[in-house]
Parts: structure tokens; C-alpha cells; sequence
């Protein structure tokens, strides 16, 4: 009975595991879409900044080096923002990861206990 017990007690922290792990994996996997999403809507932001850029130029041939300074200034905050959210969502697949290890850890040394008993 003690052994069915065991058993029991494993196969449910075995369960509980498994689905903190899926759990993580499910979060993971929307922290890399969020990622690619706004990598893309950042790629097309400064798609359209490097064409505003050109049509300033285009239109005002006495103020070139003008636009040109403010069209380099709006693409480096596109690509300083760009690399900030980027950061954020590796930050976060990070956390993800940390805590699906944390949460493997204890599960393994609850298992170990349980069993250990």
C-alpha cells in the first residue's frame, strides 16, 4: 500500500511537472512571438522612416543635410527602441527559462524526498 502510496504521490508531482513545464514552454513560445512581432513592426518602421527620410531629401534640396540629420536621428531611436523591446523579450524568455529550471529543481528534489520516505 506504502509503495502505491509513493506511487501516487509521484506520478502526481511527475504531473504537476509536466505541466509547469508546458506552461513555461506556452510562455516562452508567446514571449518569442511577441518578440517577432515587434521585430517585424520595428523592421517596418524603419522601413517607412528610411522612406520619409528619401522624400524629405527629394523635397527640399536646400535643406538636405537637414533632413538627412533628422531622417539618421528618427532611424537611430527606431533601432535604439528596437534594441530595447528586443532586450525586454530576451530578458523575459530568460525569466521563462530560469523558473521552468527552478521549477524542474524543486519538482526533482520533491520527487527525491518523496521517494526518500
Amino acid at each position: 500500500m506504502k509503495k502505491v502510496v509513493i506511487g501516487v504521490m509521484a506520478l502526481t508531482l511527475s504531473m504537476s511537472v509536466l505541466v509547469s513545464c508546458k506552461e513555461a514552454t506556452d510562455k516562452a513560445k508567446e514571449a518569442a512571438e511577441e518578440t517577432e512581432q515587434s521585430l517585424e513592426e520595428a523592421g517596418d518602421n524603419l522601413k517607412d522612416a528610411a522612406n520619409d527620410a528619401m522624400d524629405a531629401v527629394k523635397e527640399a534640396g536646400e535643406d538636405v543635410k537637414e533632413a538627412g540629420e533628422q531622417a539618421l536621428d528618427s532611424i537611430n531611436k527606431a533601432g535604439e527602441e528596437t534594441m530595447d523591446k528586443a532586450k525586454e523579450m530576451s530578458n523575459d524568455l530568460k525569466d521563462a527559462a530560469d523558473q521552468t529550471a527552478d521549477d524542474l529543481k524543486k519538482a526533482a528534489e520533491d520527487t527525491k524526498e518523496a521517494l526518500d520516505h
